[in-house]
């Protein structure tokens, strides 16, 4: 399992604690990988932040990620794991919007498809804010305060 940085990170670790209870034992790792900054808008370029560091060759990856959108990053991701030789890489998101895909891509496994809302909470941030909520809010902006 590879969980997406840093908006994964409390839906990752659910997800780690439920496989334990199943008896499975997934290896862990993370990369970082960066496509908004801090505007609400996808920058439309993914950057490489922090590099997997496992070997993934011939092994079945689960990508595990906040939020499927516009779908640069999880198109990013999955491609990226495939290179490094992995079998099989599938892909698993807490949020899915599809009304914002600029990519084709469907994720494998997901919690809840949601509208055009801008959301925070449960790993998920706004200008690297409120990702420690326990709960998923959608934000409400007034007066361009969303180009901040």
């Amino acid at each position: 399992m590879i969980g997406i940085l840093r908006g994964s990170f409390i839906f990752f670790a659910d997800l780690v604690r439920a496989a334990y209870r199943h008896d499975m034992h997934p290896r862990i790792d993370f990369t970082m990988l960066e496509s908004y900054g801090a505007g609400t808008t996808s920058s439309g370029r993914v950057r490489l932040i922090r590099e997997i560091s496992v070997d993934v060759s011939g092994a079945d990856v689960i990508l595990v990620d906040d939020i499927l959108d516009t779908g640069r990053t999880l198109s990013f991701a999955r491609r990226h794991v495939a290179e490094r030789g992995a079998r099989n890489v599938r892909s698993c998101v807490l949020l899915d919007k599809p009304s914002r895909r600029v990519i084709p891509i469907t994720a494998d496994f997901v919690g809840f498809t949601i509208e055009d809302l801008f959301v925070v909470g449960y790993g998920l941030d706004y200008d690297s804010r409120y990702r420690e909520l326990p709960y998923i809010a959608a934000v409400t902006f007034t007066d361009d305060e969303d180009d901040r």
